[in-house]
């Protein structure tokens, strides 16, 4: 009997594998904003065999084969799978870590994690950058959907914060760095178990020679760095030991950053390849920016798009932590960090920096499912960026940034097909991107005429 349950299961799980898998399919119709920032390619046809864009052309131009599925995107724009360059999985928005982080903590791999990584795929983000989780955890979701056993997106995880000393309760995912030796054995860890990118915080309160070996020996196992950008001196040793990419706008409520650090920012962007490329910075306003919004109107927060894949007292937990979203503790100061955030981001723009568009999604109030699209419009309609600079600072940047843009990034024969599509003008109206009607990734259709494909979902 159990030989003949297991075959059964063998047998439901071939079926179930083949019935998710990508096919020849074509996307016709649409107006193509390919991610590389030129002119629009309109009623274009995207050939897609496999996990892979086989072909683009137009309907005037290219046809499509017989044995292809043809899929009308007549009336959309379509563009690359967005990326979130800073989320965090091990969050899901509620309003105490001292509650969430020992109460959930023996759930994040079974199903925070596993939800996070969903609610993020079907708003349209195809790569997302997990920038703080305990290693194991992160290792096995990173896992997980590269084999299709998780719906997600491409994930590129840190693992653990390396800081110079972990805050009270937190050592499970944030490791201390004392020394030289300690700096070089804990990044070797970390890219020994499969990390894409290394996480530092607090490094000007590191040894300078510490700092210095933790990058150094990530960029010696192939890794780029992340910063924190909160204290004036954080970006100092930064810049000072060669970091990859800030994060965050901080300086809490100072007006502008101070002009020695606009001057490094200048010496340091002037040098470009020489220095190894573009110096990046994630400067994550949403949740700043939104939060007296939210206060005002808190109905967004009973948006059931982020109980996606939680279960039920885990959604009754979030959402009685966040009944009073104007008392929190974690939000006190950011009313009066939002004038601020117009000044640092147009510094940052000026400075030469490339920006890239990322949410600290996972932090209270900030859902998955809506916080990337509301970073993109805050970006156009309060920052001055143009749309076209906005949707590339969230598909080919950081594609070039991770240095993964030989397969991602842009709507590019020999790519992933990793596409999402929208009804209407995103680059009129950049507010479309928070129904995102198509969701493509390697291939497989998650998301169609704004319906999730629920037999693409691994149960």
């Amino acid at each position: 009997m159990n030989m003949f349950c297991r075959l059964i299961g063998l047998i439901l799980f071939i079926v179930l594998s083949f019935s998710v898998c990508a096919e020849k399919t074509a996307l016709v119709g649409g107006r193509l904003i390919d991610g590389f920032g030129h002119q629009p390619i309109q009623n274009s046809v995207i050939l897609i065999n496999g996990d892979t864009i086989e072909a683009i052309g137009t309907v005037a131009t290219l046809n499509v084969p017989s044995d292809y599925k043809v899929v009308s995107t007549e009336g959309m724009d379509l563009l690359p799978g967005l990326w979130e360059n800073h989320a965090h999985l091990m969050l899901n928005g509620h309003a105490d870590y001292e509650h969430w982080q020992p109460t959930y903590r023996d759930r994040q791999q079974s199903e925070i994690m596993p939800a996070s990584a969903l609610q993020l795929l079907l708003a349209g983000v195809t790569s997302a950058r997990d920038l703080g989780a305990p290693l194991e955890e992160s290792i096995a979701i990173k896992k997980g959907i590269a084999k299709g056993e998780l719906a997600g997106p491409h994930l590129y995880v840190s693992g653990p914060f390396l800081q110079a000393e972990p805050y009270p309760g937190t050592q499970h995912y944030r490791w201390g760095v004392k020394n030289v030796e300690e700096a070089r054995q804990k990044v070797n860890q970390l890219a020994d178990a499969g990390v894409d990118i290394i996480k530092l915080i607090d490094q000007d309160k590191m040894p300078l020679e510490a700092a210095k070996m933790v990058v150094e020996q990530a960029h010696a196992r192939g890794l780029k760095v992340v910063g924190h950008s909160h204290r004036p001196d954080e970006i100092r040793v930064g810049l000072k030991i060669g970091v990859d990419n800030f994060e965050h706008t901080g300086l809490t409520t100072a007006p502008e950053y101070p002009q020695d650090i606009i001057d490094a920012l200048h010496a340091r962007t002037a040098t470009g390849r020489v220095a190894g490329g573009p110096l990046f910075w994630t400067p994550t306003i949403e949740g700043l920016w939104n939060y007296n919004l939210t206060v005002a109107n808190p109905e967004k927060l009973d948006n059931t798009c982020w109980h996606r894949g939680l279960k039920k007292d885990t959604i009754e937990d979030i959402r009685q932590s966040l009944e009073a979203p104007g008392k929190l503790a974690y939000m006190q100061l950011t009313p009066l960090r939002k004038p601020t955030l117009k000044r640092k981001f147009t510094q940052l723009k000026e400075s030469g920096v490339v920006l890239l568009t990322g949410t600290d999604s996972g932090i209270p109030t900030k859902f998955h499912c809506q916080s990337t699209w509301n970073e993109l419009a805050i970006w156009v309609e309060e920052m001055g960026m143009t749309p076209m600079d906005t949707i590339r600072a969230a598909t080919w940047w950081p594609a070039v940034m991770m240095g993964v843009s030989d397969r991602f990034g842009s709507v590019s024969e020999g790519k992933s097909a990793d596409i999402i599509g929208v009804n209407g003008d995103v680059l009129r109206y950049i507010n479309l991107l928070q129904n995102v009607d198509l969701v493509m990734k390697s291939g497989v259709m998650y998301k169609q005429n704004g319906d999730v494909v629920e037999s693409a979902i691994p149960k």
